[in-house]
């Protein structure tokens, strides 16, 4: 039987002779200073691989980060680091964790069957001590006693071992919990509890592999979202963010997923949806919700300001992938902000394109 390929290590994905990783460290120092990126291993890791250009994603998402931010935030380095450099590490951690779990649950299982025996062995010698009233053989009663007590001192043995081997379980239960959460953590957005642009890269890309047919993307933008952060400040804006987060987790239909693409992007992946006009009522049933928003004062209640978005959709056709799909559904997007903004614009079709 053959044996399973192994994924490469994080060493082995970086291969290059002296020369050529002196060459990406002078492309991704300059990058780092002039950025003001403090020059620690974490950050030259990032700035490496981004040299290297073996990440497109990867890239695309720290060009925007320090587009949007002018600067490089440490929990999105931290973030960025996790989920691009050594996400491969993390999935051999699950999986090895896994095959612990397996195992020591079949262990606990093995050795609960041999105290239950142990019990009945000892059930049954002491049934039998109690019937020799009056032994033939003299030394018969002390040599089944010394083997009760042999018994007993080896239940009392697999007892404790059980007791530890379970106690085993649960903190590798503890472990699996943090994992997971850490899991979470990776695949959603912190601020709007939707998914990450990475993560939301990845079921696109699974949803249009299995079949891409009902399978619409819907694209949102705040509408001047620059504008009322520098007018209200950050904290206002990402209240407007963790709003806009939380409709799109009330009003996804089955089966639909939502994500925060990128600042104040958002993204909706509709599933068994067929036709134009299921993606644009959902999209205007959002827009009218987001519309109906108001930014208040905690401390008066005093409305400062309302919220609108624009909208831009497309269904996938055969032979979209990721790339195409969204550059429709953002032309679509674009078409609907230079429209006026604050309303739903469908894409064109390839085949209308094409007419």
């Amino acid at each position: 039987m053959s044996q399973p390929t192994k994924a490469p290590s994080i060493l082995e994905l970086y291969p290059e002779e002296t020369r050529e990783s002196a060459s990406l460290l002078k492309q991704a120092v300059p990058l780092m200073m002039r950025h003001d990126i403090p020059p620690n291993p974490l950050h030259y890791a990032l700035w490496y691989t981004y040299s290297k250009g073996q990440e497109p994603e990867l890239n695309r998402r720290m060009d925007k980060i320090v587009k949007d931010f002018d600067s490089f935030p440490p929990e999105t380095a931290t973030k960025l680091f996790r989920d691009y450099i050594i996400r491969g590490e993390l999935e051999e951690a699950r999986a090895g964790q896994q095959q612990v779990i397996e195992l020591v649950d079949d262990i606990e299982d093995e050795v609960s069957h041999s105290v239950i025996g142990s019990h009945n062995y000892q059930a049954s010698l002491e049934q039998g001590l109690a019937a020799l009233q009056e032994p033939i053989i003299d030394d018969l009663p002390t040599v089944l006693s010394e083997l009760q007590q042999s018994t007993q001192l080896m239940q009392d043995q697999q007892e404790k071992f059980l007791y530890r081997l379970r106690a085993a379980q649960n903190e590798i239960q503890h472990l699996r919990g943090q994992l997971e959460r850490a899991h979470l953590a990776a695949t959603l957005d912190s601020l709007t509890r939707v998914f990450n642009r990475h993560a939301f890269t990845r079921l696109l890309e699974q949803a249009l592999s299995s079949d891409h047919q009902g399978v619409a993307l819907v694209m949102l933008d705040i509408d001047h979202f620059k504008q009322f952060n520098d007018q209200y400040g950050h904290p206002l804006g990402d209240r407007v963010l963790q709003h806009v987060g939380q409709l799109l987790r009330d009003l996804l239909p089955p089966r639909a997923i939502a994500a925060r693409y990128g600042g104040e992007e958002f993204c909706v992946i509709l599933r068994e949806c067929f036709d134009s006009a299921s993606a644009h009522a959902f999209a205007e049933l959002l827009r009218l919700k987001i519309q109906s928003l108001r930014i208040k004062v905690r401390r008066t209640d005093q409305v400062l300001d309302s919220v609108t978005a624009s909208f831009g959709f497309a269904l996938a056709e055969a032979g979209d992938n990721l790339e195409s799909l969204l550059t429709r559904a953002d032309d679509a997007l674009y078409q609907a902000k230079r429209n006026g903004r604050n309303q739903v614009h469908p894409a064109t079709t390839e085949s209308a394109l094409s007419a």
